[in-house]
Formats: C-alpha cells, sequence, structure tokens
C-alpha cells in the first residue's frame, strides 16, 4: 500500500525599508488572503502559501502610509529606548538622562518621569532596556492606579452606571474588561493613550456593565455617552498598541 505524504513549504524572510524599518515576509499555510499588521515594532505581512511576492510588495505599497502611522503611534516598549525618548502618556512625559551616579534611579515629579542612567550605559544593551521598561511599568502602575478608579467614577456618576470594584492589571491583549458583577479590569497600558481615548474605554466598560456583548443596544449606548462618536473613536483606538 503506497503512501502520499504532502510537505507545505512555507516562506519567512525579512528586508529593511527606509521609511517602515524591518518587514517580515512570510506565507502561511492558511492564509487566506494577503494581510498586514505591525507587531513588535515590525511591520508583519502574510500571504497564501502559493501567493505572489511582487503581489505582496504592491500591497505593502498601498497601504504604506497607513503602517507609517502605527508604527508612529506604536507603544514606548516595543522601540529601543534612550536619550532621545521623549514619549508623552496621559499624566507624565519621559526624561532618560546620564548620571555621575553608578547606578539606575527614578523620579516622577512634576509630570516628568526622569530616568537617569550611570555614564557607560549601552542603550543598546538588552538588560538596560529591560531596567528602563520596568521603571516606566512601575510609572505607569502608580499613574493608572491613581488616576483611572477616579475618571471611572466620575463618568459613572455622570452617565447614571453603577460599578462595584475597579481592578488595574497588565493585560496585553485587551484594554480592560467588564464581568456580570459590574466589576472593571483596566489595562495599566490605558495610560499610554490621550485623554479622550482613555475616556473612551472607560465608557465603553461601563457600558458593558449594562450590555455584556457588543450588540446593536451597546453600540447605541456608547453613542449616546460619546456624543455619537463611538464609530470615530474606536477606529482612533486601533492605532494605538497595549504595552
Amino acid at each position: 500500500m503506497s503512501q502520499c505524504i504532502t510537505f507545505v513549504v512555507t516562506m519567512k524572510k525579512e528586508i529593511n525599508d527606509k521609511q517602515l524599518g524591518t518587514i517580515l515576509l512570510r506565507t502561511h499555510p492558511r492564509a487566506k488572503h494577503y494581510t498586514l499588521r505591525v507587531s513588535g515594532g515590525k511591520v508583519v505581512a502574510t500571504m497564501p502559501v502559493q501567493g505572489d511576492e511582487i503581489r505582496l510588495f504592491s500591497f505593502i505599497e498601498e497601504n504604506r502610509s497607513k503602517l507609517y502611522t502605527l508604527l508612529q503611534n506604536r507603544s514606548t516598549f516595543s522601540r529601543p529606548l534612550n536619550e532621545s525618548s521623549t514619549d508623552q502618556y496621559m499624566t507624565f512625559r519621559l526624561h532618560i538622562f546620564r548620571t555621575d551616579r553608578e547606578n539606575f534611579y527614578m523620579n516622577l515629579n512634576q509630570g516628568i518621569l526622569h530616568i537617569a542612567c550611570p555614564q557607560n550605559t549601552c542603550f543598546e544593551d538588552g538588560h538596560v532596556q529591560t531596567i528602563l521598561r520596568d521603571f516606566i511599568e512601575r510609572a505607569l502602575r502608580h499613574e493608572a492606579k491613581r488616576v483611572l478608579p477616579q475618571r471611572l467614577r466620575e463618568l459613572a456618576q455622570r452617565y447614571g452606571f453603577t460599578v462595584r470594584h475597579i481592578r488595574i492589571n497588565k493585560s496585553r491583549s485587551r484594554w480592560g474588561s467588564c464581568s456580570s458583577n459590574k466589576d472593571i479590569n483596566l489595562s495599566l497600558s490605558v495610560m499610554t493613550l490621550p485623554a479622550h481615548l482613555v475616556d473612551y474605554i472607560l465608557l465603553h466598560e461601563l457600558c458593558h456593565t449594562i450590555e455584556l456583548n457588543h450588540s446593536d443596544r451597546f453600540w447605541e449606548l456608547m453613542d449616546k455617552v460619546t456624543q455619537n462618536r463611538a464609530i470615530q473613536l474606536r477606529t482612533e483606538l486601533r492605532k494605538y498598541h497595549t504595552v
């Protein structure tokens, strides 16, 4: 009895683009269409196994401006941090500098997160990047606990919602969630967003205290509390990513 074995040949390679940076080109056995996404600070371009690479490049060119915007808005945690990093968060701005001290330290004061680094710091070192990201995460968590529960309760009172417990977590898969018991979880990543999108996320979860799914009634409620801007704000939010 003969046996037929089928091999699926996949392709994966990286190229460097002057504007977009690293682009990962790949095929995927389950891919039926040409797709583009931004992940880990790079563009990932996927096509079917029998796809045409020239067509994939054309697809990238057609979406170049959109991809560039997404890359510009990607989170601080997706790109190397150094002395030129001046990222703005909801309640503070980043300031990284060198000092004569031999250790790293941080200070959050008057809307600026100062991170001091030893003179001989090599910002290309992965360990250094981990230290800097940990400092930023600590500041984000502190500010999230200070700001988000108060703002959420203000919005709940304004629009007549009821919320029970509010928790801050480190979720990287979603901005927030709401349980059937009206408990709301918020990712500390929310603090990386502009204030109007922070309010959008808080209102989104508050609306889930009444409508747990994304039904038409949910979006009608969202339009009511966002002055008919729910779809506009949702589209704008898609340009950003959790840290």
